[in-house]
């Protein structure tokens, strides 16, 4: 894994808001950032429910003119386009640099659980990836959850990197573009 002291350079990820009867592919948005620099956009699709996510989002990164300078990829929550988890394991190994996952409040585990074992294909392994994370950690008015950095490093990056709010502006900025790409103008929080 490359070792970085300030994880300076971000990729923050949000999906797009979709109709809850929609079938097939739902959009994704990455920010970039070099510290509060905004750098530049990935756009991509993963398949609403599916598990293709970390692939895609993995695809996007590595394919990208920033993949050398991306020291840390960011999620808000890794449930994408429905119930598509991100597998922040085989990302975190596939592109060597860490995965912070944040989160405004603590999600509901035992409705995701009953959800992904019950409705959603292959939800026993969906779920595995979300008991490996293990739970949320409180940080700085989020919650957090970590691959491949400390809790030191992560309190830094959030405390850096939330300009406007609680949430670090790579996950503000991907979600109002991934809201504009769907409704035509940027709303909500992210």
């Amino acid at each position: 894994m490359k070792k970085y002291k300030r994880l300076s350079n971000v990729a923050g990820f949000d999906d797009a808001p979709f109709d809850r009867a929609h079938r097939g592919n739902v959009s994704v948005v990455g920010t970039v950032y070099a510290e509060l620099r905004f750098d530049g956009v990935l756009i991509g699709e993963i398949e609403k429910d599916g598990f293709d996510a970390a692939q895609k989002i993995a695809d996007l990164i590595a394919g990208s003119r920033f993949a050398e300078h991306i020291q840390l990829v960011l999620f808000q929550g890794i449930a994408f386009g429905g119930f598509n988890v991100v597998d922040v394991f085989a990302l975190h190994r596939r592109l060597s640099v860490p995965v912070l996952v944040v989160s405004r409040k603590q999600p509901d585990m035992d409705s995701i659980k009953n959800a992904l074992l019950r409705q959603i294909d292959q939800g026993e392994k969906k779920w595995r990836i979300i008991e490996e994370l293990g739970a949320m950690e409180p940080v700085e008015n989020v919650y957090i959850q970590r691959v491949g950095l400390t809790l030191d490093q992560a309190v830094a990056v959030i405390e850096r990197l939330s300009i406007h709010g609680n949430i670090p502006e790579p996950l503000r900025t991907a979600h109002m573009i991934a809201t504009a790409l769907e409704c035509g103008q940027s709303r909500g929080n992210p």
